[in-house]
């Protein structure tokens, strides 16, 4: 049997067309039947709101088990925009099984441009002709991940995907970088794009003639089908590599003359410089409303002082002789029991809370259950700082955050004076430059155990994530949600009750 994820009984496989789930604001529940393997599923971007037991990643959830299903339970009324899910357990991720979420605006709520006339989900991806379980093992075995055979543009390979379009329409494209290591590039043949949102805020209307997707991340453009009628190319590929690896859809129009002609248009390759400006030139729209009425430029989150810095280095090397990544020389083993369910139930010896520190340290990496302890309402500062010569990509779970600042070299207090305090954009992933730093600013107003992680999805199975703790001492439901009915329970929290059904 084909090991798959089953979502409202449609079966989402490797190469097959993906599907959406649309999202009106408020409580959503999505059935998951699983078959033949142990899956768990995370929305990317989602913020589980005050409920962290259901974020789908092993740290809080337990794995459903084959042959079983599984509703997950989740808010999204603070929410809109653009997102994805996929399998987040072992390497499953390699096998796809991905589909696009999309969270609405309520009615009466402006969006800042016109209904366009179409709305497509694009998820683009490197891909490997070897099984999943052949490139766990080999990861299991000490060893990199190899270099991808291709790319994929919605489950399909070069020429496999098309949109259609007429002529002088407006159409707005969702795009998601659901990958496993590499940066990617989109563009289409002859047409510009206009960034309108990112992972679920409002952008000022910047064109580009393509756009830099890292690893993780999510956006949405528009563009109009104003040129001849005929067929055009829509290109990805990949950045930052050697060699390019490069994939093409199809744009076709209502009343086209003919197929696509010449070679398709080329993009930056490794231009790193052209991706940093790129990146400083996504600004939110402040004049735009969000989930609710009020403008989201009305959180002026630049006048707030932080009251933490958290500086996050990442690195790769061997530990017993195998190949593992590090956040703060600390990489990341899973326990036996899921954090979250440790932390309700108080079980002792599955995590300590500070086994990573706030800074690195510079020494060799070691072996731990990392999870950070926080404050709930805290305003944090937390720096990337990548020494390595790789684009990073990090992603935090149940936040949004302010990207305040990028730039190479090390990051520094003197760095703060380029910090841009007005209108950086909020978003769930953020790229790091080769030798550089990214930095942003966090409101943590969310209380539960949420994964920070590397989206370079190699890294975080050896290691190169770890958990914050967003703590509180209350207990009232308006700081959390008490654990879920139909929460599984699993490794040392098995045969623990929930609340009855």
């Amino acid at each position: 049997m084909i090991s798959k994820c089953q979502i409202s009984g449609v079966d989402i496989y490797r190469r097959s067309e993906l599907r959406n789930l649309h999202v009106a604001l408020g409580f959503l529940s999505i059935p998951w039947l699983i078959q033949a393997v142990a899956c768990m599923v995370r929305r990317s971007g989602i913020q589980q709101r005050r409920n962290s037991f259901e974020d789908g990643v092993y740290g809080t959830t337990c794995p459903i088990p084959p042959g079983k299903n599984f509703t997950y339970i989740l808010q999204v009324k603070d929410q809109i925009g653009s997102f994805y899910y996929f399998p987040s357990l072992a390497f499953h991720k390699a096998a796809g099984g991905f589909g696009g979420i999309r969270i609405l605006s309520r009615p009466r709520i402006p969006v800042p441009f016109p209904d366009p006339a179409g709305d497509y989900t694009v998820l683009i991806g490197d891909w490997y002709e070897s099984n999943h379980t052949v490139l766990k093992a080999h990861l299991d075995g000490g060893k990199k991940l190899p270099f991808p055979d291709g790319i994929l543009i919605n489950g399909r390979g070069p020429g496999g995907a098309s949109f259609n379009v007429e002529q002088g329409k407006t159409y707005r494209l969702r795009i998601s970088n659901v990958g496993l290591q590499n940066s990617l590039n989109f563009r289409i043949q002859n047409h510009r794009l206009t960034l309108v949102e990112v992972e679920g805020t409002h952008t000022l209307q910047t064109t580009y003639s393509s756009i830099d997707i890292h690893l993780g991340q999510s956006c949405s453009v528009l563009f109009t089908a104003d040129q001849p009628a005929q067929d055009y190319y829509i290109v990805v590929s990949s950045r930052f590599t050697n060699p390019v690896l490069t994939t093409t859809g199809t744009l076709r129009y209502s009343n086209s003359a003919g197929p696509v002609s010449g070679p398709p248009p080329g993009g930056p390759t490794i231009q790193i410089d052209w991706s940093l400006n790129q990146a400083r030139s996504i600004r939110t729209n402040l004049t735009a409303s969000g989930p609710r009425p009020n403008p989201q430029g009305s959180y002026h989150y630049g006048l707030i002082n932080t009251t933490r810095t958290i500086r996050l280095a990442n690195s790769a090397g061997q530990v017993n002789g195998k190949q593992r990544y590090a956040v703060n020389s600390v990489s990341f083993v899973p326990a036996d029991t899921p954090l979250k369910l440790a932390d309700y139930f108080k079980i002792e010896g599955v995590f300590r809370i500070g086994s990573i520190s706030d800074n690195p340290y510079g020494g060799g990496i070691y072996l731990d259950t990392s999870v950070m302890n926080a404050d709930y309402r805290a305003f944090i500062e937390i720096v990337f700082q990548n020494d390595e010569d790789i684009v990073q990509s990090w992603h935090l779970d149940g936040y949004s955050f302010f990207v305040v600042g990028m730039d190479g070299g090390q990051w520094t207090a003197a760095s703060r004076n380029g910090y841009n305090l007005r209108d950086g954009v909020s978003r769930c992933t953020t790229q790091v430059y080769p030798k550089s730093w990214t930095a942003i600013y966090v409101a943590l107003d969310n209380v539960g155990m949420w994964n920070l992680r590397s989206e370079y999805w190699a890294r975080q199975y050896l290691g190169q994530q770890f958990y914050v703790r967003v703590y509180t001492t209350s207990a009232s439901l308006r700081d959390e949600y008490p654990i879920p009915k139909n929460a599984l329970l699993c490794g040392r929290a098995s045969g623990r009750s929930t609340r009855p059904l």
